[in-house]
């Protein structure tokens, strides 16, 4: 082995192993690299910094028997052991399980008027020209009509992806269901006024939380006619029992 590939080699087990360098050291060095570590536990913020490199390396190792088990073959499901889920939560969770991967609901078709954009832009206060001067952007948009905001899409997904229809609850055994957050959010193509939109709901994960689920949905906000997006979501959906 030449010696730079040696030296890289060693450098690349150094990047993925930092404190194995200790395994290299001499008695007296490593003794001294015991009381550095012992010290900097008790600094509040050396401390706070091992401690995150601590679980930086216990989420890689996760990660590494995650892509163990679907490597082969198995299902990877995130856990966290401490959690134990009963009655309508475990039955949910057994039900949801299969349908990861699965797209979960489409919705009605929805149209986009100006007066909607108007009221959007009434309310939030962003009264952006492309969006509510109508001839404006015919002469200057290169869309040469007014667009809805991204947040009026992003504000209409619960109409859209229809968890807020109480004749029809999309987990009717749970107590509660909440919007926890956003992962991700793209805008690849813009929503025209006068278009049709409609979101399409695919499950991308399922965990067990402390009284319920955390669920993790992919939606996309199709525009009629169009082969793009107008918006791209990964949303956090908690299920309270």
């Amino acid at each position: 082995m030449k010696v730079v590939d040696f030296l890289k080699r060693k450098r690349e087990i150094l990047a993925q192993h930092p404190f194995e360098l200790k395994d290299w050291l001499s008695p007296a060095i490593r003794d001294y690299w015991r009381e550095f570590q012992q010290k900097a536990h008790l600094h509040p913020l050396l401390g706070r910094v091992l401690d995150l490199q601590s679980e930086a390396q216990n989420a890689q190792q996760q990660n590494a028997d995650t892509v163990a088990q679907v490597a082969n073959g198995q299902p990877a499901v995130a856990q966290d052991p401490a959690i134990e889920l009963e009655g309508e939560a475990a039955a949910l969770y057994g039900e949801l399980q299969g349908k990861i991967g699965e797209e979960t609901h489409v919705g009605e078709w929805l149209h986009i008027s100006q007066q909607m954009i108007d009221q959007f832009a009434a309310v939030t206060g962003d009264h952006q020209w492309i969006h509510t001067n109508p001839e404006r952007a015919a002469a200057e948009s290169p869309f040469k009509t007014t667009i809805a905001h991204g947040f009026l899409t992003l504000a209409l997904l619960p109409q859209l992806t229809g968890s807020v229809d109480e004749s029809t609850p999309e987990f009717p055994t749970a107590r509660m269901v909440v919007n926890f957050g956003l992962d991700q959010v793209r805008f690849p193509y813009p929503i025209k006024v006068d278009s049709n939109i409609r979101a399409r709901t695919k499950l991308a994960r399922v965990t067990p939380i402390k009284g319920g689920l955390e669920l993790l949905k992919e939606i996309k906000v199709e525009i009629e006619g169009i082969r793009r997006p107008g918006c791209v979501i990964e949303s956090v959906t908690r299920i309270y029992f």
